[in-house]
Formats: C-alpha cells, structure tokens, sequence
C-alpha cells in the first residue's frame, strides 16, 4: 500500500520550510519522559511543569506563528490508477458543493471549537487543525495523528491549541499541550487507517479550562463515517492563508486503495490536518457529531480527502485520555 499526499512527513522527505528551527526552545525529551503505553495506548507527557508551560506559550511569537508551514507528506509513487471514488455523476444542484471550499461566516460553536494548531517536530514548525470534544476532564482535543506523531518517527513539541483563531486573533487564549495520545497502530506501524490522536490540555495561564470557554463537540465512535458531513479546518496552503476557518460538504465513499477510512471531494489544502468531520451538522447553532478527521490525500487527486474510522482503537486513546 503505497499513497501519496497525506497532510503529514515523512523524516525522509526533505520539505521546504520558511522560519528558524527552535530546537532549544523545545521541552527536552529526557525532560518529558519515555514513550509509555498505557494499557492499548500510546502516550507521551509534553508540558508538565509550569516552567515547561511558559516556555512553549512563549515560544510562538507571531512572527513564528506566521511561518509555521503546514503539515505536508509524501509516501512515495501511487500504484497503478484505480477506479475515480467519485465515478458517478454529479447533478447539477450538488456539483458546488462536492468539492468547493467556503469559508466559515456563519458563528455558532464550531467557530470556537475549532482551532488552529502550531507544533515542531524535528526542529521545524508546522501548522495544523484540532476540535475541542466532550470529555470529563474538559480539555481534550481530537486532532490527525500526524499533528502529533511523525509515526514511527519524533513526536511533536511547543504543541499549543488556539480555538477560534482568525486574523490572528486568539479570542479564547491559547493552551499548550499536557499529554497527548495515540494509537500503538499509528506510532509503531505508521497505518494511515489509524491516523487520529487526542491532547490532554493544560489549562489556561488563569486557570480555565478549554471547554468551558469554547463548548465542546460530539464525537462518536461506532467506527462508521457518515454519508454525508460537512468539514472543517484551516488549510494553510496556497490559495488559503491558514488565517480563516473553512469547510466543504458532501458524500462520502469508502477509501478503495487501501486505507479502513473514507473520502468526500473537498480542496482544502495542508493545514487543514485534524479537522473535524460531522454527521448531522446544524449549521444555525455550528454542531453536529464528528465521525472522521482530515488525513490525506492521494498525489494525483487533489480534490478528494480522506478521513481514518473512529472506532474501538480511538475509543481506547479517549478513554486513557480521561485518567490523565
């Protein structure tokens, strides 16, 4: 199984990257920690102490901010072309909406739920997309496994988390990373079918907890992607800014190339990595409940993306999640 595009690296890969590698800012990894497992769940501790908090708060100034370059992989030549996902056609009243972005105007708590991601990973910042989701300890984010992991490769540092961000604004503050999971399926084996991962959240310089300023958002995990979702995210890749929440809705079609998950047509570039994919989206009050997250793309189909199942294996990283 060999795919191509994927909103993630490889280490292998050499990749363009505009600012100043910080690895001194970096919270050492001795400092956090081996990569522990707890029961089925792959877990590595990010900023502890309030030390480690400052640091990686301050760290991304908006001139880092800035250049973070969106979270872009290459897994080498695609196989020979198979059938098009999309074979059939399209009528004439859905055609704009099958693969069209749009950006976000309308308000309501996916505007605030979703947020901007920055991290570094071997030295290099990069940008991605996560979704505040209902939990006990009131703040968990879902987010791709890649915008943590490069899989089998280094986990992310100077994670934060900024819901809501636009124009550069940060209307609800912004949260560093306290412990962030995934599935031993993505770190150890790489399995893009398996490329999900939750963040613990620390929280906020005055106490407050993430999902009390932004609300949360359902995730289910039955392991089925709806038929029809609507996605969200900031993608950061030329024609997009990064500076503005977007989404695209439509379809879905079983991934036939290899992967569990699925594919909707939806042009939304890199950066856009963790968005949420809801079921039943309300778009007065901006809810629905996420069944799948932006993972990938095939390299020759810019058009389509695909999202991993949320199922038993990301149930288990939620529920370790819910003991830290």
């Amino acid at each position: 199984m060999i795919r191509s595009i994927a909103y993630s690296t490889l280490a292998s890969l050499v990749l363009a990257v505009v600012g100043v590698p910080p690895a001194s800012a970096a919270v050492p990894a001795a400092e956090r920690g081996a990569e522990p497992v707890l029961g089925e769940v792959v877990h590595q501790a990010a900023a502890v102490t309030p030390e480690q908090r400052r640091t990686v708060l301050d760290y991304w100034t908006p001139e880092r901010m800035a250049a973070a370059a969106p979270r872009a992989l290459s897994l080498g030549d695609l196989p020979a072309p198979l059938p098009p996902l999309f074979d059939r056609p399209r009528s004439p009243e859905t055609a704009d909406d099958t693969a069209t972005v749009h950006r976000w105007t309308d308000g309501g708590r996916v505007a605030a739920t979703t947020g901007r991601v920055y991290l570094t990973i071997d030295g290099a910042d990069y940008t991605c997309t996560a979704s505040v989701i209902t939990a006990e300890n009131r703040d968990t984010v879902l987010t791709a496994g890649h915008c943590l992991k490069d899989k089998t490769g280094s986990w992310a540092e100077n994670w934060i988390f900024v819901p809501g961000h636009t124009d550069g604004r940060e209307p609800y503050g912004r949260y560093s990373a306290r412990d962030m999971l995934v599935s031993p399926r993505w770190s150890r084996q790489g399995d893009d079918s398996y490329d999900f991962g939750l963040v613990v959240l620390n929280t906020d310089p005055l106490g407050r907890h993430v999902a009390d300023r932004t609300g949360t958002q359902e995730v289910s995990f039955d392991g089925r992607i709806a038929s029809h979702v609507h996605a969200f995210g900031y993608p950061s890749s030329p024609p997009y800014s990064g500076e503005h929440l977007h989404y695209c809705a439509g379809p879905t079609t079983p991934d036939r190339q290899g992967t569990h998950g699925s594919g909707m047509r939806c042009a939304m570039t890199q950066g856009s990595s963790g968005g949420p994919w809801f079921a039943d989206f309300d778009p007065d009050t901006g809810t629905g409940t996420i069944t799948s997250l932006i993972s990938f793309k095939y390299a020759d189909d810019s058009e389509i993306q695909y999202g991993p199942r949320l199922g038993e294996e990301a149930e288990r990283v939620y529920e370790a999640a819910q003991t830290l």
